[in-house]
């Protein structure tokens, strides 16, 4: 035990009363226990470890694990923190040769050390920014280089950043590259003491992570079995944050049909009763479990499931953003525009806003407020030569901006031969 455990002892004395009202799951893995047995290394073969914490990051390799596997010949061991995001990286990755999936630890000492002592990575990539001291600390200990890869620190958190980098400095410092999505983010991590040689700026994995397609596999499926009329327009607003559903609602056209697949799993409750509740809105899960499909009458849908919003995108019409229209910071328009689809988006997306500018820029997207949300959904459905127009645009752009999976393989396969 160290000085940092002892703070963190003292953190969880602290905040107990919120983290215990969280139902968690995977506590012999958060302390740094595998569940799955990983083979001994292999004489020159590189085993890599991607820690990608909840979902986004987790779809954000769908393209780097496979290239590295297989391409690049290495083991690869993807880790997340929440149980969403290791839920979601069992479901793309459990099935690829020389791929695990397991359980990120707490960042107590004897936590890191039985994880890394499992694991022996020969380099670590932290997929967007999550770094802990213990484990940069370890990892340094150890002659493990630590990489962040599809790295981004956005304004708001590079504020935050800047009033601890005393603390933060070190681990900064210690990183052996850290590839980063534009120029603003390889500014801010020099800023924090990453050495400027080592930060390269590569784009986006995101753009290279989607498949683009005119119909994904099981979204029929999903359609008839929620009683979702395909002869009748479909809204399909993804990511939502509290509020924002009955924001949509509202918003709706007559006789247009509503999708909503919240955030959050705590989220979903709220978002049904926005929703009409019984008698008008049919939940996911509840039709997934034997219960009834939709009813007469019902044209509000609640996607209270993990893993099926590509489905349900692929079903729109028009696509709504969430997390965009509210206090929060946005989320990443990316999937619903690599299916053709009609992409709105509201005015906060400081988290993405990279990502928007681009689509801006090639026309391929529809900014809304609040107040101009209901006349931009009513627009779109009735333009179906828009509609068709707006997604050709966003493929273009996608396709323009990718290539980004190749160059992080080649960071850390360059940071490996360092080692060596």
């Amino acid at each position: 035990m160290n000085g940092l455990d002892l703070v963190y002892i003292a953190a969880a004395g602290v905040t107990a009363p919120w983290w215990a009202r969280k139902a968690r799951g995977g506590w012999r893995g958060r302390r740094g226990f595998l569940d799955v047995q990983l083979p001994e290394k292999r004489r020159g073969v590189t085993r890599v470890l991607l820690h990608a914490v909840s979902v986004g990051e987790t779809n954000a390799i769908r393209g780097l694990v496979p290239m590295l596997a297989g391409e690049f010949g290495c083991e690869v061991v993807v880790s997340a923190w929440t149980d969403t995001g290791l839920a979601r990286s069992r479901e793309l990755y459990e099935r690829m040769d020389r791929v695990w999936v397991v359980r990120y630890p707490l960042d107590f000492s004897r936590c890191v050390r039985r994880f890394l002592d499992a694991v022996k990575p020969d380099v670590v990539g932290l997929v967007e920014l999550e770094m802990w001291p213990n484990f940069s600390l370890t990892c340094r200990r150890r002659g493990v280089p630590v990489c962040v890869i599809n790295g981004r620190l956005s304004e708001r958190s590079f504020k935050g950043y800047l009033r601890a980098r005393p603390v933060l400095k070190g681990m900064f410092g210690a990183l052996a590259a850290a590839g980063v999505q534009d120029e603003a983010y390889a500014e801010r991590f020099r800023a924090m003491g990453t050495p400027a040689d080592r930060v390269v700026v590569t784009g986006s994995m995101k753009w290279d992570s989607v498949a683009m397609a005119d119909e994904v596999e099981g979204a029929e499926e999903l359609a008839r079995e929620m009683g979702i009329d395909r002869s009748r327009p479909l809204i399909v607003a993804g990511s939502t944050a509290p509020g924002e559903d009955r924001l949509l609602d509202e918003a709706c056209p007559e006789g247009v049909q509503l999708l909503c697949a919240p955030r959050k799993p705590e989220w979903f409750d709220g978002a049904y009763t926005d929703l009409g509740g019984e008698g008008r809105c049919v939940r996911r899960s509840v039709v997934k479990s034997g219960g009834a499909g939709a009813r007469g009458g019902r044209d509000r849908f609640l996607l209270d499931t993990i893993g099926e919003l590509r489905k349900a995108y692929s079903l729109a019409d028009v696509a709504v953003v969430g997390r965009s229209f509210g206090e929060l910071y946005g989320s990443d328009p990316i999937e619903p525009a690599a299916l053709g689809k009609a992409v709105v988006i509201g005015p906060a997306v400081s988290d993405f806003a990279n990502v928007v500018a681009a689509f801006e820029a090639g026309g391929g997207i529809v900014r809304a407020t609040r107040e101009s949300l209901k006349g931009e959904l009513e627009r779109l459905i009735s333009d179906a030569g828009l509609r068709r127009t707006l997604g050709e645009r966003a493929r273009a752009c996608i396709r323009a901006q990718q290539g980004a999976t190749r160059r992080h393989a080649e960071m850390l396969m360059e940071v490996v031969g360092k080692r060596m």
